[in-house]
């Protein structure tokens, strides 16, 4: 892997774990309760996609 993707992947590291943050702490301040699976799943979306651009590491 070139440094350049390195770099890409670490940045999309950090911002996949940033909204997944965001996600979880909104929906724990929603009341109702589509809203707040909504975003729960946006959530688990932004894990998953956290851990498969990790995986990527694991080359």
């Amino acid at each position: 892997m070139t440094p350049k993707e390195l770099c890409y992947i670490e940045d999309a590291l950090g911002h996949e774990q940033q909204m997944k943050q965001f996600c979880s702490m909104y929906a724990q301040q929603i009341q109702d309760p589509k809203l707040k699976s909504f975003v729960q799943e946006m959530a688990s979306k932004h894990q998953q996609s956290f851990d498969r651009l990790y995986s990527l590491l694991n080359m």
